[in-house]
């Protein structure tokens, strides 16, 4: 499932960055229960998500991606 591995990277880059759930979703403009989505891999993000997650926590969309 690649939306499972998408969402366990996502949170181990976001828990490195010391970021809390509910400040990352406001970071990237989306609700904590859709973050809460993607992170247990029931949600792929958008390409656009995708950029912004990337932006916010300082890395390639590729490293996110795990491309």
């Amino acid at each position: 499932m690649e939306e499972n591995r998408y969402g366990r990277r996502i949170r181990a880059f976001r828990k490195l960055k010391r970021i809390q759930q509910t400040e990352f979703a406001k970071q990237i403009s989306i609700s904590v229960t859709i973050l809460g989505r993607i992170e247990r891999g029931e949600k792929i993000p958008s390409e656009e998500q995708f950029q912004k997650i990337a932006d916010v926590l300082q890395i390639d969309v590729q490293e996110l991606k795990g491309e």
